[in-house]
């Protein structure tokens, strides 16, 4: 089966070169993606059967980079860039830590709370396992979580971020759905499918706390010692105005849910309000950035304030290239070899050999669940979501999975599981660094973390909860 061929030879690739040569994961998708034009012409010039794919290269660039779903992404993450830099956050996880710190395992609940939410607006879930976890590490290792524990309550809270907008990874779920050709870019606004996208994030944040809970009666763990604890009343003074961020982020999508269909579409026409629900992911990330801005603005006084002006905002976004250009440059190229699989028919075979198993819903929402595993231990989750989302989304709603919950999954099974899965499991190095944990402890403790992501994956699927935004009807 010639689909299965380039994908053994596009794994192999990114296997060789990520994990062999040590070598960044843009570069692996990227030499993959040369290696791969290069076989399939060569095909084509001995056989003559196949594409001339290295004749269409343009075209394949002009795919990767005509999407405005591209440039959604670039702004979300130079607004993550700029919520990071002004530190604006900070002071939010020091509220939520005065406010679950007193509890018994306090400091885990904190984790992943805090971790959940900076995830979900950092876009980076090693970054954000550094940042977040500077602070909530400790602070478990204090109360008495064992290193290994503490390192992967962190990574695994951490990489929630990937399925809570405005992750990029939910961006590419949308666009993977509204591109089908069954369902077309009008099928769901981005409001309402952000919604089912906080509906299925609610369960998993639930997943973790009652994973830590159970963690914490094992371990015996204990609250944060009274004497570190912040002051309420101080911190929520300071933190106030990042608390806020939530609101100025999803307001704009929860009142395009309810008020589409009636207000706006009555002031501004159908018309009108389809290309307002459109345009809401090119906007609110410079609205988030600006109200970072100004709170720096207001609040602080001369190196603060000099640390925002035009001049060190364009500095930071210089010194930020390195963290920019990867992922963008991952979802290009993910867009560039989604193309050439279409015309090379690569998601067409995998659908028919995928249908060819007559597998019913359980034992095919296990399957793409351990497919997805399998590949996110050297694909990014946010390629998968671009090279696969369709074909996942089309075998799942054909056994009776709702559409928009099968989308609404893909940055859960792709961009989730892969971030927590060894070997790409980045976020678990990550945690292991700043809480001094022993590998092989720290691995098999990160086992129940996956085994437990990956149950909760398929009671999802399944449809065995019920999912905000998500009608029973359409189950």
């Amino acid at each position: 089966m010639q689909a299965l061929i380039y994908l053994g030879i596009m794994l192999a690739v990114i296997v060789v070169w990520f994990l062999l040569f040590k070598r960044p994961v843009y570069e692996a998708i990227l030499i993959s993606f040369l290696v791969l034009l290069t076989v399939t012409t060569l095909r084509f010039c001995i056989t003559g059967e196949g594409v001339n794919t290295w004749a269409k290269v343009p075209t394949y660039i002009n795919k990767g980079m005509s999407t405005s779903l591209l440039y959604s992404m670039t702004a979300f993450v130079a607004m993550s860039i700029i919520l990071t830099k002004t530190k604006i956050i900070d002071s939010s996880i020091a509220v939520i830590l005065a406010l679950l710190g007193r509890v018994t395992g306090g400091a885990g609940y904190v984790s992943v709370v805090a971790s959940s939410f900076m995830g979900a607006l950092s876009g980076s879930g090693p970054g954000n396992v550094m940042a977040t976890g500077s602070i909530t590490i400790p602070a478990m290792k204090r109360s008495g979580f064992p290193p290994e524990l503490a390192a992967n309550i962190e990574s695994n809270a951490s990489y929630l971020g990937n399925m809570i907008p405005p992750s990029g990874n939910i961006v590419a779920a949308l666009g993977a759905l509204t591109g089908m050709a069954a369902y077309g870019a009008d099928y769901i606004s981005q409001g309402e499918f952000w919604i089912v996208m906080w509906g299925c994030s609610l369960w998993f944040i639930l997943q973790r706390l009652i994973t830590v809970f159970i963690f914490c009666k094992a371990y015996k763990v204990k609250p944060i010692p009274k004497e570190e604890l912040p002051s309420l009343k101080e911190t929520f003074k300071k933190g106030w105005q990042g608390l806020l961020l939530p609101f100025i982020i999803l307001a704009p999508f929860i009142l395009d849910y309810f008020f589409k269909d009636g207000f706006f579409t009555e002031r501004l026409g159908k018309s009108g309000a389809g290309n307002m629900s459109s345009s809401l992911l090119i906007f609110i990330g410079g609205l988030a950035s600006l109200y970072a801005v100004i709170v720096v603005l207001l609040k602080n006084h001369g190196s603060d304030r000099r640390s925002v002006t035009p001049h060190a905002i364009a500095k930071m976004f210089a010194g930020s290239v390195k963290t920019i250009a990867p992922a963008i440059g991952v979802c290009v190229i993910g867009y560039m070899i989604g193309a050439m699989f279409t015309d090379l028919k690569v998601t067409d075979e995998l659908l028919t050999f995928i249908q060819s198993m007559n597998l019913g819903r359980f034992p095919l929402v296990i399957l793409i669940s351990a497919i997805t595993c399998f590949l996110g231990m050297v694909i990014p989750g946010s390629s998968l979501v671009v090279i696969f989302g369709p074909t996942f989304i089309t075998v799942l709603s054909a056994v009776g999975v709702h559409p928009v919950l099968a989308a609404a999954m893909l940055p859960c099974i792709c961009g989730v599981m892969c971030g927590i899965t060894p070997p790409l499991g980045l976020g678990m190095y990550a945690g292991m660094s700043l809480a001094e944990s022993d590998f092989g402890k720290t691995l098999k403790n990160n086992l129940w973390w996956v085994g437990a992501q990956f149950v909760m994956q398929i009671v999802v699927l399944m449809g065995v909860l019920p999912i905000m935004g998500l009608p029973y009807s359409a189950l």
